[in-house]
């Protein structure tokens, strides 16, 4: 497979459009574009796959399920793992003959896309530290009074850092990729060690992000067996993720409703106290 010059620089641009620092804000990009299950969708539409893209964002999305940047810290950056992970891994995927749904290619997706996004880290700092310097000019443009530059400085001098640390490093990675894909097949053979160290590997990250995850979420033995009863329902009765939303739905009500149970029995309490 391979990616054209037009659809590199589609996907530069939506890189650019999904970075915390870009004009749409985190909420909008970082939270929305970046995420690898929304990107995928809009990846299968400029490689035009759309099920095989989804399938392998849907996989990379498990690893980076629980991904938050308390205070800027940015342990992957998200829209390298997007627009230029999930890309690459379709044409990996497409190049080795690899069934999508197979353990082997989404491990091997999880893999390539992890190892991108520790790379795309320089995206966001690079980022930073050029927009400190354009910060820095238009203070002194304030200090000289000058609305015109402060304007240039606020909204076309950060185009420019997109520019040449976003958008330039994706459309040349996602062009060129593909033959460092390429020689990676010729050279590696698929039963080889190398190979399978990477399958291996890839099948162990999404554990690490379902981990990241219930740190997050579970805050009592019971939240637990909640949480595993949902994987339980998965693998015996084959349902998919609509059906298992239903579930949880149901649950949620449940709960709540058991909540808010307890608290209008506390407050009767309460009233019944004060009457005495």
């Amino acid at each position: 497979m391979e990616i054209s010059w037009i659809q590199a620089g589609i996907l530069a641009i939506m890189a650019v459009c999904s970075g915390q620092l870009g004009a749409l804000g985190s909420t909008y990009a970082w939270y929305t574009l970046a995420r690898p299950l929304v990107a995928s969708l809009f990846v299968g539409i400029i490689l035009g796959d759309i099920p095989t893209a989804i399938t392998i964002g849907a996989a990379i999305q498990v690893v980076y399920i629980a991904v938050v940047t308390p205070g800027g810290a940015v342990a992957a950056e998200l829209r390298a793992v997007s627009y230029i992970g999930i890309p690459l891994a379709i044409a990996s995927v497409k190049s080795m003959g690899l069934d999508v749904a197979s353990t082997e290619a989404t491990g091997y997706a999880v893999t390539l896309a992890a190892l991108v996004g520790t790379v795309g880290t320089v995206m966001f700092y690079g980022t930073t530290f050029v927009n400190l310097i354009w910060q820095h000019m238009g203070w002194n443009w304030v200090d000289d009074g000058d609305r015109k530059k402060i304007l240039f400085a606020n909204y076309i001098l950060p185009l420019v850092t997109h520019l040449l640390v976003v958008f330039i490093p994706t459309l040349i990675i996602n062009k060129y990729g593909v033959n460092v894909v390429t020689w990676i097949q010729q050279t590696l053979p698929m039963d080889g060690i190398a190979m399978k160290t990477l399958f291996t590997t890839g099948s162990l990250l999404p554990a690490v992000g379902i981990a990241i995850l219930l740190k997050q979420i579970v805050k009592s033995p019971m939240d637990l067996v909640v949480f595993f009863f949902g994987f339980t329902l998965a693998a015996t009765l084959g349902i998919n993720l609509v059906a298992a939303s239903i579930v949880g739905t149901f649950f949620a009500m449940m709960n709540y409703k058991n909540g808010m149970n307890k608290i209008s029995a506390a407050a009767t309490d309460f009233d019944d106290e004060e009457d005495l």
